[in-house]
This record gives C-alpha cells, structure tokens and sequence, in this order.
C-alpha cells in the first residue's frame, strides 16, 4: 500500500472511541480521547517516514490503544524490586520504611493528629516538639529541629548563623553529590563566603588558623559522600577543630551527611564518626539525612547548641524548609527503634539488610534458586553465586560487603535485553549484570519479596525465553 492508502485506513477518532469502549468501559472520556488522538498521530507520523507499509487491522488497533490505557492509567510512580545489591538506592527511593512506620503513615494520613495541637494546654503547639526531645535524648545534644532534607540543613543553617561572614572549608571537602549539589555553591546561595584552605589531600590546623580573619565566623568539615582520597592524606579532626574554634570565639559545624546513631565498624564497616561521637567532642551544629543510615524518611536533621538552633527556628525560611505530618509520624517511630540498638538493627530495615549474616543471605538466595529450578523449563541457567553489595547513600563508599546472589546465563538473548525486558514487568524488577552474567542480590531482597520476584521470573524466563 501507498502512503495515501494507508493515510485513508487510519481510524476516525470518534469511531476508534467505540471501539475501545467496547472492551475498557471506565476510562475517563478526556483521557480516552487524548490516547485515541496519539496513538492515531503517532501512526501516522510512521507511515508519512516511510517505516509503516501495512494498515493494521481493528484487534491491533484496539490492542493499541487499550495497551496505552492501561500505562497512562498506572501510577508513574511504582513498586519495584531491586535486586542490586545497593542498599540506600537514592534512584530507588533510599531507605525503606518499617512496618510500624507504613501504619503510623496510614494513620496520620486518614485521621486527624495533633501535628501543632498543645494536647495539655488545649493552644497551638510545635511540630518540631513531636521529635525534638527523642532526638535530643539519642544524640546528647541540647535542641534539635528537623527540616525536609539534608540539603536544606545546610542551607538553612549556613543562612542563619554566616550570612555575609567567611566559612573556612578544607578544599579536599569541597564535593559535589548527587542532583549536582555542591557545597561552594548551596555556600553561596546561603550568603556565606568561602574560603578555602589545605590542599586536595591534606589539610592541617595550622591551615585553618592562618585563614582566620575578623570576617570569619564558623569552620565547616564536610562528608565526602562517594568521594575519596587515598594514600598521603590528612584531615583535622573535629575535637582539634572545635579547639581551635573556641580559642577563637568561632562556631563550628559538621555536615555529616549520612548520619549514623550506630557504630557501624562492630559489623565490619569502615569508622565513620556517629552524631553522638560529634556532640560529644564540642560540635557546635552537626547535620545529617533521615533517610539513608538513620533508616527513615527523607529528612535533614539538625542537632546542636540550643542559642545555634533557636536562632535556626527563627530565620524565616524555616517554614520553606519544614517536614509535614507524614515526614514526622514515620520518623518519630524510626527514632524510637534506636533506644534499643539491637532492635534498631532488627527493626530499620536499612540496619537488618546491612548486617544480615553471610549465613542468613546465602539461605535465602539458595531458597530464590530453589522455586526457580524446578520451574524454569529452558532458556536459562541459574546457580547461587558469592557476589559484593554496596551501603549506597554516599555512605562507606567503594567498600565490599560480601553477599549472595542468583545468577542467571541464558542461552539465547542478550544480557542486556533481559535487564530492560525485567525492568518492563508488572512489578519491575531491576538486577545488575556481572561477569557477563545477570544477577539479583538477595541482600536487597526481603523474605517478603521471594514468592511474588520468583513468580515473576517464572513467568518472564519461560514465556520470553521460551519464544
């Protein structure tokens, strides 16, 4: 058929209404028109390239249209799988809630709450109130307020306490981190000038002495997040830092970014310092995330002196920068796991993925393999296979926690097409390719998760393969 032909087949829009009604009877009449007119458009646009040289018939219309229904109608943001082995996804959505945090969640979100109700005195309260004495309590310091991320933090605080004032910063902590942030520029939109000291790998007290002016007002240590430097490196540590900063009437302030209540390094982790260790030393404001080793929903917490975060709850941008009701029901519920350290580890599913046992992780990826031996027909090979995952969040970067993993060879498709083929599933699902070979970290999986990813698989390896 020519182009005219072809152009003359195309269904009427009215016509091609029918007939999808005749299969989907509720879909919005805006949304049907608006899928009807692109699908035909967009066929169109094909023939007049020259890639389309057949009409197609009324069952390849209707499925056309119906296909795009349904994706239009689905929620863009969805459930997904993830099998990488990274712990705090930051594409994935970073920490995962608990189960008590989902329903206090639910709660909050279908019943009335006293987000600002002063239950006792029956007036206007604080939101801030709800969480700050548990913070305060965990970490040792005076006040505390919690913002919408670390992000605003820092910026928040920056603004508040050294606008128009000099904020000394090792050049070696100068990073950029995900989302293009990067602390000389969130410095600048603060009002608060920079000023370098040290070189890329090693910076020294005397560094920060020698830049101290009649215009400085705080020293700033920053977490590197994913970056590193090796070999012949120095940094000054926050007690010589506070040290410094008190023989000179300066304020001081970490950006810890990651933030741990836990010492990590008992299970096998690299030092990181804790919020409590930070306090402890003299820190006047340390900041950090909610939502990547606290385990909890995004969130920036600030935790310091009292006179530093009332100053804080005053800078009119605070009210920009607050948490709303859902940020502070599942964060309270988090806190309260850490009065407990053992139940912190059992509870934050963040802590649990990260210290599950050699033992534990190799029994749930040898159960996975199990449900897929037996029922995955041909077109694959699949065996249980030692593997490394990653904390992920800009935390123990480039460290290696040994873990397990299935490991599927097929034999007659492309890694690459099975990788985005998965991710195209009812509930995608998102794995890495190793060694030439593609694997799904159980680290990352819950026991939860097994019946529903090894239905899925099932049913992709024996239906795609199987073609």
């Amino acid at each position: 058929m020519n182009k005219n032909e072809l152009l003359r087949a195309l269904p009427k829009v009215d016509e091609a209404i029918q007939m999808v009604r005749a299969v989907e009877q509720h879909v919005p009449e805006f949304l049907l028109k608006r899928v009807v007119q692109k699908c035909i458009e967009t066929e169109r646009q094909a023939i007049l390239s020259g890639s389309v040289t057949s009409s197609k018939d009324s069952a390849s219309w209707i499925d056309s249209f119906v296909r795009t229904v349904k994706k239009k109608m689905a929620p863009n943001l969805r459930r997904m799988i993830n099998g990488t082995g990274v712990v705090i996804h930051t594409n994935m959505g970073r920490s995962l809630l608990s189960t008590r945090a989902a329903e206090a969640l639910t709660e909050t979100a279908t019943f009335y709450s006293n987000l600002e109700f002063n239950l006792e005195t029956g007036k206007r309260g604080s939101r801030y109130s709800l969480v700050e004495d548990i913070i305060c309590e965990l970490t040792g310091a005076e006040a505390a307020i919690v913002v919408n991320n670390n992000a605003a933090a820092v910026f928040l605080s920056l603004d508040t306490l050294a606008r128009n004032t000099e904020v000394i910063v090792s050049r070696g902590q100068l990073v950029e981190i995900g989302g293009s942030f990067r602390i000389p520029d969130v410095m600048a939109r603060s009002g608060a000038d920079l000023v370098e000291v040290g070189a890329t790998n090693r910076t020294h007290l005397y560094d920060y002495e020698n830049a101290i002016t009649e215009e400085t007002s705080m020293l700033l240590r920053v977490h590197t997040s994913n970056f590193r430097i090796i070999g012949f490196t120095s940094e000054v540590s926050p007690l010589e830092m506070v040290g410094l900063a008190k023989e000179k009437g300066l304020l001081t302030m970490e950006d810890l970014g990651s933030g741990s209540l836990i010492d990590l390094s008992r299970y096998g982790f690299p030092q990181e310092p804790t919020v409590q260790e930070l306090v402890k030393a003299g820190v006047d404001l340390i900041t950090f995330s909610g939502d990547k080793l606290l385990g909890g929903p995004q969130a920036g917490i600030i935790v310091g002196n009292r006179d530093v975060i009332d100053r804080i709850k005053k800078n009119p941008l605070n009210r920009a920068f607050r948490i709303d009701k859902f940020t502070l029901s599942s964060l309270e519920v988090i806190l309260r796991y850490y009065y407990d350290t053992n139940m912190a580890l059992e509870e934050v599913p963040t802590l649990r993925m990260l210290t599950t046992s050699q033992e534990d992780l190799k029994k749930r990826a040898q159960r996975l393999h199990r449900r897929l031996r037996v029922k995955i027909k041909e077109g694959c090979t699949t065996k249980v296979v030692a593997t490394v995952s990653r904390v992920g969040g800009g935390a123990c970067p480039e460290f290696d926690i040994p873990s397990w993993a299935v490991q599927f060879t097929p034999h007659y498709k492309k890694l690459s097409d099975i990788e985005r083929q998965l991710r195209e599933c009812k509930v995608p699902i998102v794995g890495r390719i190793e060694n030439e070979k593609f694997i799904i970290d159980v680290r990352t999986i819950q026991d939860v998760e097994i019946p529903l990813l090894s239905e899925i698989l099932i049913d992709y390896f024996n239906q795609e393969l199987g073609k």
